[in-house]
């Protein structure tokens, strides 16, 4: 998508769709309240999909509502605020989708959430390019990815929600009636029940809210500092991050509902090496990613965007490097959300986005973008060893729970014979 933004755009177009995303992702993201994550490692089904749902609808309303509140306050530009807004449509869709991935990943069928990403990325993409094309506008062509979102969740989306629902003997007390493909559309809205859940996962929603402030910080300094063409320089090579990430997210959340079996059963050796494997590949990715741009950084970046991005390889290089620590410490995080250590997060990424803040603040203001990236290397390198630490704590709680276990079995008082 950036890549298309740039051809038929400027970097201008990018730091502009970037800038929106930055306002958008942190407020939307905290309205998910990471829902998805409490329903996958929701082992002891203490909820239903109806309350995760409904819940996950009156959240994305008022963070929506929240956006537009600050468009009034802020008074952007026409078109800022039009970009802002289309963002925030599509964003409040895939929310919804995102909440139905989290049923799906529960019952550990990743297959269809792969489907729905499959139909959804490539017609979001020729969706954008064409707005792009026709109109020149970001407006346009983010106001297309919106349409194509809308269009994916109602038609794909929910009738696969119910189709997997109906397979569950918890259907019948969940919903009524269990042969009913309409149901999936009738979130519970029970009062007590969806404080007792909101409660559960709101430090939940203030680590997400963090994360993507993470983020977002170095954003808000170069935009405040040099503008929105260094944005759209700093935002292209942020986002090859991603290629890799998408890879990490992916194994991570498929193996999260069995990494949270493993530890509410005490199986630490198998929780342990699962996590460990995990980690190695993402040392394998990250090592991978660094080494082909320290080679063809320029070459790539010539061909995905165009000779002026090329410039600045030194920075696609340290960003790189933040991303291989950061696919490793995402990994230690997942082994954190599915030991259910979710109050503790909260203070792990008060700490993280400190030390982000305070090395855009020495940074940013001297070296650029360039100490842009720097900064995001070093509160990712505070994360990685944050992170390790928790997930150490939970090794030794879950041996400590194991050992306690086994001392409470009666002893054997029987004796078997040697013949």
């Amino acid at each position: 998508m950036l890549v298309v933004l740039a051809k038929f755009g400027s970097p201008q177009s990018v730091g502009k769709y970037v800038f929106s995303l930055s306002i958008v992702v942190p407020i939307l993201s905290f309205g998910t309240m990471k829902t998805r994550l409490v329903q996958a490692t929701d082992s002891k089904q203490e909820f239903f999909f109806r309350d995760y749902l409904g819940l996950r609808i009156i959240t994305t309303l008022i963070a929506s509502m929240v956006v537009f509140v600050i468009i009034y306050i802020f008074d952007y530009q026409r078109e800022t605020a039009l970009v802002i807004i289309a963002v925030a449509i599509a964003k409040a869709f895939e929310s919804i989708s995102d909440i139905i991935y989290g049923l799906l990943q529960r019952n550990e069928r990743m297959d269809r959430v792969s489907k729905s990403l499959l139909i959804r990325g490539p017609l979001a993409l020729i969706a954008l390019s064409l707005g792009m094309y026709v109109t020149g506008s970001v407006f346009w062509g983010t106001l297309s990815l919106a349409i194509v979102y809308a269009g994916v969740l109602f038609a794909y989306d929910t009738p696969n929600a119910a189709a997997v629902i109906r397979s569950q003997s918890e259907a019948g007390r969940a919903f009524g009636n269990v042969n009913s493909t309409h149901k999936i559309q009738r979130p519970f809205f029970d009062k007590q029940v969806l404080m007792k859940l909101a409660w559960l996962a709101l430090p939940l929603a203030f680590v997400v809210t963090m994360d993507s402030l993470r983020t977002s910080i170095p954003r808000y300094f170069i935009i405040g500092y040099s503008g929105e063409y260094d944005l759209g320089i700093f935002a292209t090579m942020a986002y090859l991050k991603k290629a890799g990430n998408i890879i990490i997210v992916a194994l991570g959340l498929a193996a999260t509902p069995r990494l949270a079996n493993y530890y509410a059963s005490c199986c630490s050796l198998r929780y342990r090496k699962l996590l460990l494997r995990m980690v190695a590949f993402g040392l394998l990715v990250g090592a991978g990613g660094v080494m082909v741009c320290t080679v063809a950084g320029p070459q790539i970046m010539t061909l995905l965007y165009g000779p002026e991005y090329a410039a600045f390889n030194d920075v696609l290089i340290l960003i790189m490097l933040a991303a291989a620590i950061d696919f490793v410490a995402t990994f230690l995080d997942y082994g954190i959300n599915a030991a259910r250590y979710f109050k503790v997060q909260v203070p792990l990424l008060a700490a993280v986005l400190g030390s982000a803040a305070l090395a855009c603040y020495w940074l940013i203001p001297t070296h650029g973008i360039r100490g842009a990236a720097l900064a995001v290397v070093l509160s990712t390198l505070v994360r990685l060893g944050i992170t390790l630490g928790v997930v150490i704590h939970a090794l030794r709680t879950m041996h400590n729970a194991s050992s306690a276990s086994l001392k409470s079995l009666p002893e054997r008082t029987d004796r078997v014979s040697p013949a």
